[in-house]
């Protein structure tokens, strides 16, 4: 009996029109490794909450039925802060094991083995909110590893990842499976991904399957209108865009800026018509300097100016920041303040005091340059990843500010809307806007970046995490009350 059945399925969140996923009839027998495929929005990240077990009723309408016979699956969400739970790095990967009642002596002996695994760079105390992104993907993917679950579902388990913490990670997955093992894995980086699978399905938007089979059977019958619907298809090259003009002068400049730990003494500036990549592994600091120089965050020493100001970025109105730096955060939920996507594109132009017209134009136009017209009217805490993340380019486009600075600006696009987000953002720094992009995306490097700045330490980053004595779990793992207050 197939280990996964999904007969007509189909599923619609709550408050929206359109099925998120619909028609998908699927066998998954015991130990496949299936790469789900399909353009952005097409329910990939769905279809792996609908097989673990995850969409609550009262959350959506359901259609058809999904069957999983027993096995108890291990999830890797899309946004790992969705499944970070405890304080520590080590109680966090403990915490499913402790609730799945693995004996106590077997525990931490399976901590550690699961974030040598995924090449967790700190000790086992290490705060779970002092993690970069791209820590947090290794921390989380090390807690289900850790669980060792007979099928396993992973959603861009490389996405945030540097080159080197990606090969660790696809090392682990491989190391991890074994003949009985079922694997689904969601992953952009299709070409890489392609040795830990022997089967590729493409979901079609809209509903049913588009394509089913070996991989290069699925490349080689369809790979021309897969690339066209923005599957990303190995071999299919992407554009490039040069600078039509050399840089003018600097529109911000970090001068020995220190912030804590986080970041040491660093120097750089971006300029008017010019597109900067700050690249470098994961906890090198690259968030950081992005929120600095995005007047975000006070540095604790050294200097930023920007604008000819006299004041660094971060003393200036909220109002007078918006108008000349637009930030993209790496992680998108963290800037939606309303609950329709039209309204999250108005509100900057409204609180500047432009006019109903224009900031009517101004949504309309924004909407259309990044495919997000039909869901005007959805709630942002409901779009995919790769939806998420052009809506928060949007949201950072929608005042028209001369600087653009974007974590991870190309998260979870298909190959369409990445061509369509980097021609936009090769335009504006054609027009004389600056851009500063944190990416660890060698194909948008290639193609839009006029310099890199490598925040890649002199000296190795912390490693490892020997174990310590005996650790005890707080309470509140342990299933007791706390103290009383």
């Amino acid at each position: 009996m197939p280990e996964v059945v999904l007969r007509g399925f189909g599923w619609r969140h709550a408050g929206r029109r359109a099925w998120a996923v619909r028609g998908v009839d699927l066998r998954i027998q015991h130990g496949e490794r299936v790469l789900l495929l399909g353009p952005s929005g097409a329910g990939k990240s769905t279809l792996l909450a609908a097989v673990a077990g995850l969409l609550p009723q009262d959350s959506g309408e359901q259609e058809g039925t999904v069957t999983v016979d027993g096995m108890t699956p291990g999830i890797l969400f899309q946004d790992p802060q969705t499944q970070l739970v405890m304080a520590r790095s080590g109680d966090d990967v403990a915490f499913g094991l402790e609730n799945r009642g693995v004996p106590a002596a077997d525990i931490w002996p399976r901590v550690s083995d699961a974030l040598d695994r995924v090449g967790f760079p700190y000790p086992i105390t290490r705060p779970t909110d002092a993690l970069s992104g791209g820590e947090q993907q290794r921390l989380a993917l090390a807690g289900v590893l850790a669980l060792r679950p007979g099928l396993l579902l992973l959603d861009e388990p490389t996405a945030n990842l540097d080159p080197e913490g990606a090969e660790l990670v696809r090392d682990a997955i491989t190391r991890v499976l074994d003949r009985d093992t079922t694997l689904i894995i969601v992953e952009h980086r299709v070409a890489e991904a392609l040795p830990l699978v022997d089967r590729a399905i493409v979901l079609e938007p809209g509903g049913g399957v588009a394509a089913d089979g070996a991989p290069e059977v699925v490349f080689a019958g369809h790979g021309p209108s897969l690339a066209e619907r923005g599957v990303w298809v190995p071999g299919y090259p992407l554009p490039r865009h040069r600078a039509v003009a050399t840089p003018a002068d600097f529109l911000v400049r970090a001068t020995g800026v220190t912030v804590r730990t986080r970041l040491t003494d660093h120097s750089v500036g971006v300029r008017a018509g010019e597109a900067l990549a700050v690249t470098g592994p994961n906890g090198a600091g690259k968030s950081t300097l992005a929120l600095v120089l995005g007047g975000l965050l006070a540095p604790d020493a050294g200097r930023v100016t920007a604008f000819g100001d006299p004041k660094p970025p971060h003393r200036w109105r909220a109002a007078t920041l918006t108008q000349r730096i637009g930030s993209v955060f790496q992680t998108p939920e963290h800037q939606f303040v309303t609950s329709r996507v039209a309204d999250e594109l108005a509100l900057g132009p409204r609180r500047l005091g432009r006019s109903p017209a224009a900031v009517s134009a101004t949504v309309d136009e924004l909407l259309d340059r990044l495919r997000l017209t039909a869901l005007a009217g959805a709630n942002p805490y409901t779009l995919s990843g790769g939806e998420a993340r052009r809506l928060s380019v949007a949201t950072a486009l929608a005042t028209a500010p001369r600087l653009l600075i974007l974590d991870e600006p190309t998260f979870g696009q298909d190959r369409r809307t990445w061509i369509d987000l980097v021609a936009l953002l090769a335009g504006l720094r054609d027009r004389g806007h600056g851009i500063l992009a944190v990416t660890h995306d060698e194909a948008f490097v290639r193609s839009l970046a006029d310099r890199v700045h490598d925040l890649t330490p002199a000296g190795p980053l912390p490693r490892r995490h020997p174990t310590p004595g005996p650790l005890t779990l707080p309470a509140r793992t342990r299933h007791e009350n706390p103290d009383p207050l």
